[in-house]
């Protein structure tokens, strides 16, 4: 379940321009009247609607809303239900945290369809299901077969009517809740902006985040009556709405909603939220901050409501982008001109009541953080003194426009996007709304927005540091302080055609940081940053970023241990420009000294701060893969290493990119409405690449199989204990046993399922962390993502068990219970049913992996790479011909429960290690009553001997982790 906080910079990068989950309780349409949301299109009229959809709304008497979205593309649907309640809606003091707290509730079942029922019909028909929650919204969405909507409107009506729960559910969630928080503590940004509204709200509920105040996650179990009240007063029809898109006829679905939600009740009248009185004056917060990172600085403002009426909301958003954003000047002069910050960001959320529009850096030096803060808010002062120009606001328009479109090419982002805009009103024709209200700014509106808005008494500075900052940080300068006051060749391409409009290349090299020299580890991801982000020899990288702008194009790079690919998107009608401006940086790269210094600093602070310092749970994954290939090529990070990357010299890159990128290294994919043109134009420009067949292929890394179980503690300053424990395998996609493995991974651990069997017995039944989960290829960056990223095909792979942070002291029974459930699937094997039902879910899953146009032809060219089928039909034939008998032999063939490489991230390293050697008991503590039968089970898991010997448990300081 993913929580929608605003508070991490990376919302803030994701979401930009789409605005937040905001909700007015208005809808036009009276009860039981059908509507069509588009409108008649005469031959010939232009329509300035954004969605290319007709869609069927009703409004049922109890108050429920219906929007169904018949999108064109076959066999799926996606059904989101957004409830208009977020944290928004926590008016009591000490209640923070309860809505995202029922978004975990809600899979708690019913009487009718108890949690492990519900969980059973899901994996039956291969859905994938998740939920969010926002300030202002909860969202549930399920992606599944067309042919099983019944069964999903049935079930989702039966949980949103007659959600059942004991306290000791109740309580059991409220520790896996608290372990979300923990796992968020690590971030900086998080609590920045935590400390940030808490500071500039006084009575308005957004003075919380989504995830609330700690205390009061703390004293959740206390709450059991409580949240019984919260339930009934928000969770009504009223505040419904059920979005049906894809593959699916309209009436059709509109009589089987009524059919099973009709009969829900309407609530009673629920209390107001408070309204926040008027800024009285400028503010300034530090935050300490305990590990070690790089200092940010933010300046926030109280900002407009969402509206797709009033021009204000839409107008400070759109400047705000263009003054802060990646095209910015004080982007370019700050990031890569005088080099002071390596993020620089801008977030104005769309929420239902007045928000806070923030911008914020992250700052490569402690004594350059009243600089940077300078620099905006002199920034600030000058566009509020003078308007931008026709042509820079008309290039927003464009990427606005273009940058929608090119995110529709699937019914899950098709009803996701919508979600987005639908519950202001619970109406299809916000977005559309919207859309048109952007088009009809102008610079002066956007002007008179930063003028209202952007004010000393409004503003809000917040900075978070680990080491002393400058004296005069806190002293807040007046904005009008800063007020000007002067007067060839042939390539095989493989082409996936398609009706859209968006077209996607893929360009992969067979080269990637196995390829490092010794002593200058992550240079190929340093020489591909060099490429998709450091200009071509004609532009520099500010230029193109401002040409591609108006394009909504992308071309970037992903470097992994064998392969680095680089990606480029545009719009068909855009094609000839995003050639000429973008790809010369992969065929004539601009190689200049600043940006060669700036990118080293930022990938030295991937691995230092956003691997090491800020992530845990990447950090033991990570660490783990680099253990099991200790002396392979696979044996440092794709980032490389702190000594590795200090040796890199420019000279190292212009090399490395003479001999990778070559023409025989290459090969292309294309997808998308492709014309024969485009196809020339794209093999005309690469000819230019350098003659040669590449960096020679590496032999296939042998990985190291432990004897036991052998441990690395990595000691780090850090409120829960992460655990990742493998073991090399020999089985990728090109091997016979494939198909079996990824069948017993699943049923063991599916990433980001509830259904897993790990899930289930850490998770669900002991409530000890947020996830558990098992794998058989590398997925690195798990916690951002819930399908594997492609281009990422390795000749080696990895058997992994992540858990999740738990709290220290179940670090201990953590690894037992994963070890015993890991060991009885090793030599039990699974049964016939668990067989069955597995399979049953990846034969329809396996479409869901590939639903989206990029992930199409990214695994296409990594079937070309493994030279195996096509992914979903090579899954599909092996799935349909695998025995049980073949499962369970492969499992005993490839896998040890005994021999494991463990890697723990733990404040006290001492202490878990003599707990680990001394193999004593580790009893598990509940808050809550448990069944005989756990608490019997707990007794003989905690007893289990590890057998772990002291001369395999190793303690490495964080500070030394991938130091060279």
């Amino acid at each position: 379940m993913k929580t929608f906080v605003r508070s991490t910079l990376a919302l803030a990068l994701a979401t930009a321009f789409l605005p937040a989950i905001s909700v007015h309780a208005q809808d036009k349409a009276a009860p039981g009247q059908v509507a069509t949301a588009a409108k008649a299109v005469k031959p010939g009229q232009k329509t300035a609607d954004l969605l290319p959809f007709h869609a069927t709304e009703k409004l049922l008497p109890n108050g429920l809303k219906i929007i169904i979205v018949p999108t064109g593309l076959p066999n799926i649907i996606s059904l989101h239900i957004p409830v208009q309640t977020g944290s928004r809606n926590e008016i009591e003091e000490g209640k923070s945290g309860f809505a995202h707290f029922f978004e975990h509730m809600m899979f708690r079942g019913t009487k009718d369809i108890p949690a492990d029922k519900y969980k059973d019909i899901l994996t039956a028909t291969g859905a994938r299901q998740n939920a969010y929650t926002s300030d202002d919204l909860t969202n549930y969405h399920t992606t599944f077969s067309k042919e099983d909507l019944e069964t999903m409107l049935r079930i989702e009506a039966d949980r949103f009517q007659n959600l059942s729960y004991s306290e000791a559910d109740f309580k059991t969630e409220s520790r896996a809740v608290l372990g979300e928080y923990n796992k968020n503590s690590a971030n900086p940004i998080s609590k920045l902006f935590e400390v940030m509204r808490d500071a500039a709200y006084q009575k308005h509920t957004y003075k919380h985040t989504t995830m609330g105040f700690l205390k009061d996650i703390e004293d959740m179990p206390n709450q059991y009556a409580y949240s019984k009240v919260f339930f009934d007063r928000w969770y009504r029809p009223e505040r419904t709405t059920v979005i049906i898109a894809g593959d699916v006829e309209p009436q059709k679905a509109i009589a089987l909603v009524e059919k099973y939600w009709g009969k829900w009740q309407r609530g009673k009248v629920q209390p107001a939220v408070p309204a926040e009185p008027p800024a009285t004056g400028a503010i300034y917060k530090h935050v300490p901050w305990p590990s070690p990172t790089l200092p940010y600085v933010t300046v926030a403002f109280h900002a407009p409501a969402f509206s797709e009426v009033n021009k204000e909301h839409a107008a400070l958003r759109l400047l705000l982008n263009l003054s802060f954003g990646s095209t910015s000047a004080l982007n370019k002069r700050l990031q890569q001109d005088e080099q002071k910050v390596d993020q620089l960001f801008d977030f104005t959320p769309d929420n239902v009541d007045p928000g806070l529009a923030t911008i914020g850096a992250r700052v490569k030096k402690p004594e350059d953080v009243v600089y940077v803060r300078d620099a905006i808010l002199k920034t600030v002062a000058g566009i509020t003194a003078k308007p931008l120009s026709d042509k820079e606001l008309a290039d927003a328009k464009s990427a606005l426009k273009y940058g929608v479109i090119r995110s529709l090419d699937n019914t899950e982002q098709i009803a996701s996007t919508l979600v987005r805009f639908v519950h202001y009103k619970r109406s299809y024709a916000t977005m559309n709304q919207f859309y048109q209200l952007i088009d009809s700014l102008t610079p002066a509106d956007l002007q008179a927005a930063a003028k209202k808005y952007l004010s000393d008494d409004s503003m809000i500075v917040t900075t978070l540091s680990n080491t002393a900052l400058p004296a005069e940080v806190s002293q807040l300068p007046k904005l009008a302080s800063f007020a000007d006051k002067s007067t060839g060749a042939k390539f095989d391409m493989l082409v996936q055609k398609s009706a859209l409009p968006q077209i996607r290349f893929k360009l992969v090299f067979n080269a990637g940081a196995a390829n490092d020299p010794a002593g200058k580890e992550g240079l190929a991801a340093l020489t591909a940053a060099m490429v998709d982000a450091a200009g071509s020899k004609e532009r520099k990288i500010d230029e193109i970023k401002k040409a591609l702008f108006p394009l909504a194009a992308s071309f970037n790079g992903l470097t992994d241990k064998e392969m680095t690919t680089f990606s480029g998107s545009v719009h068909k009608d855009k094609w000839d420009d995003l050639i000429n401006i973008a790809l010369p940086q992969l065929l004539e790269p601009g190689f200049r000294e600043e940006d060669f210094r700036r990118l080293k600093d930022a990938q030295k602070n991937a691995l230092t701060l956003d691997l090491k310092d800020n992530n845990e749970e990447e950090l033991a994954k990570e660490r783990l893969q680099t253990n099991v290939f200790a002396a392979s090529p696979y044996a440092h990070p794709v980032l490389g290493t702190i000594k590795g990357i200090d040796a890199i010299t420019l000279d190292d890159v212009k090399q490395f990119w003479k001999q990778a990128y070559t023409k025989g290294a290459l090969k292309v994919g294309i997808s998308g409405d492709v014309t024969e043109a485009m196809q020339a134009s794209l093999q005309q420009a690469l000819a230019k690449l350098p003659e040669g067949a590449g960096i020679a292929r590496i032999a296939a890394p042998v990985g190291k199989v432990s004897k036991g179980l052998e441990v690395e503690i990595i000691e780090k300053n850090t409120r829960a204990t992460a655990i990742s424990l493998g073991q090399p395998i020999t089985v990728t996609r090109a091997h016979p046993d494939f198909a079996a493995l990824w069948l017993a991974k699943t049923w063991l651990g599916e990433h980001r399922a509830s259904s897993s069997h790990l899930y289930q017995r850490i998770r669900e039944v002991r409530g000890m962390n947020y996830g558990d989960y098992a794998y058989i290829e590398a997925f690195p960056g798990g916690m951002f993502q819930f399908f594997p990223t492609a281009n990422r095909a390795r000749q080696s792979q990895l058997f992994e068990i992540w858990i999740r942070p738990v709290a220290p002291e179940n670090a201990q029974m953590a690894i037992r219970v994963a070890l015993t459930e890991f060991d009885r699937m090793v030599n039990k094997g699974l049964s016939k049913e668990e067989f069955e039902i597995t399979r049953a879910y990846l034969m329809k899953n396996v479409f869901m992996m590939t639903a989206t146009q990029d992930q199409q032809l990214g695994y296409a060219m990594d079937s070309q790479w493994h030279h195996t089928p096509e992914f979903t039909k090579m899954m599909r034939d092996n799935l349909s011909k695998l025995s049980l008998a073949g499962v369970n032999a492969a499992i005993k063939k490839h896998l040890s429960a005994e021999n494991l490489s463990v890697v723990i991230i733990a404040k006290d390293a001492a202490d878990l290690k003599a707990k680990l050697v001394a193999d004593a008991e580790s009893p598990i503590k509940y808050n809550s009553d448990k069944p005989r039968e756990l608490l019997d089970e707990d007794q003989i898991i905690g007893k289990r001997k590890l057998n772990i010997k002291a001369e395999a448990v190793s303690i490495t300081p964080a500070s030394k982790v991938f130091a060279d």
